[in-house]
C-alpha cells in the first residue's frame, strides 16, 4: 500500500530538522513501517538507502518515491540476520561513497508461541536479526556519526519491552534489549553530536500478526493503530531529541499502569491480551 503525502501526514522540516539532501538508512524496508518511514523521509527530501532482504517489494517503493519526490534512492537486498551483514553494508555503502545521516534500525519480526514448541533456530534467528544485526548497525554508522558531529539513529523497540510478555517471551525480551540499549546510547552519544531515539510501538496494522503466527484478540483490536501516526510519532521524537517514546494515547496509559502494577500481574494481562 501506498500513501500520497499531504498536509495532514506531512511533517515539517522544521519538526524533522533535516535539511534537504540528507540520507537516511531504513533497513527492513520492504513492509511495515519501513514503507512508512521511507514515504515520510523522502518527502522531505532526504536521499535514502533502503535495505531488507526482498528486493522486489524495495525497487516499486523507490520506483514509487523518486517519481514523487525526485529523491535519489539505492535498493540493498540483503539478509541483516546473516554473520557479518552489517559490516558488509556499511563497506558497500562506503564503497559508493554514501554517507549516512540517518539510521532507522527497524528490521525485525517477531514469534508467538510457546517457548519450548518454536524451533530453537527461529529463535536464535530472531535474536539475531533483533538485537545481533540491530547493535552491530548502531556501531558501524553510530561511529562515522560520532566522527563527524552530528547523526540520528532511530531504534525500534516495542510497547512488549516494558514488561515480560507470555507467548512473546523471546521477542518481547529482544525488544527490552533494544529498549534499554538505546536509551543508554542517547546518553553516550548525545556529547558527540549524535542522538538516539526508541521508539516504543503498540499493536499496529503492519502484518506483524500473521508473520508472527499471533492471533488478534477483541481487546487488542480496540488498541491498534495505523502504521503511518506511529512512525511520524517516532520522527518526530527523533527530531526533538527524546530518549524514547511510545506511541499512542492508549499506549502510554497502558505503559504508566506497569508503574503501579506488579509484574505478576502484568503478566497474567498480557497472556490474556497476546495469548
Amino acid at each position: 500500500m501506498r500513501h500520497t503525502a499531504d498536509a495532514r501526514t506531512q511533517i515539517s522540516l522544521v519538526e524533522l530538522d533535516v535539511p534537504p539532501g540528507k540520507r537516511a538508512l531504513i533497513t527492513g524496508a520492504s513492509s511495515g513501517f519501513g514503507l512508512e518511514f521511507a514515504e515520510l523521509l523522502a518527502a522531505q527530501k532526504v536521499n535514502l538507502v533502503l535495505a531488507a532482504r526482498r528486493k522486489e517489494p524495495m525497487e516499486n517503493l523507490a520506483v514509487d518515491l523518486r517519481r514523487k519526490y525526485g529523491v535519489d534512492i539505492l535498493v540493498e537486498p540483503i539478509d541483516l540476520a546473516a554473520p557479518g551483514a552489517a559490516a558488509g553494508l556499511k563497506k558497500s555503502l562506503d564503497e559508493r561513497a554514501l554517507q549516512i545521516d540517518i539510521l532507522v534500525n527497524n528490521a525485525g519480526y517477531g514469534l508467538h508461541g510457546e517457548f519450548l514448541e518454536t524451533p530453537l533456530e527461529r529463535t536464535t534467528d530472531m535474536i539475531q536479526l533483533n538485537i545481533t544485526a540491530l547493535t552491530e548497525l548502531s556501531y558501524v554508522f553510530g561511529r562515522d556519526m560520532a566522527a563527524r558531529g552530528s547523526g540520528q539513529i532511530l531504534l525500534i523497540a516495542s510497547l512488549l519491552a516494558l514488561q515480560p510478555v507470555p507467548t512473546f517471551a523471546a521477542y518481547a525480551a529482544t525488544k527490552s534489549y533494544v529498549l534499554a540499549f538505546g536509551e543508554a546510547l542517547h546518553d553516550e552519544l548525545r556529547p558527540q553530536g549524535v542522538v538516539v531515539t526508541s521508539l516504543c510501538p503498540g499493536h499496529t496494522e503492519t502484518g506483524f500478526d500473521a508473520a508472527a503466527g499471533a492471533p488478534v484478540s477483541p481487546m487488542l483490536r480496540l488498541l491498534t493503530m495505523k502504521p503511518r501516526p506511529v512512525a511520524e510519532i517516532g520522527l518526530r521524537a527523533l527530531s526533538q531529541g527524546k530518549a524514547s517514546v511510545v506511541a499512542g494515547f492508549m499506549n502510554n496509559i497502558v505503559a504508566f499502569s506497569n508503574r503501579l502494577t506488579p509484574r505478576s500481574m502484568q503478566r497474567a494481562t498480557m497472556k490474556r491480551i497476546l495469548g
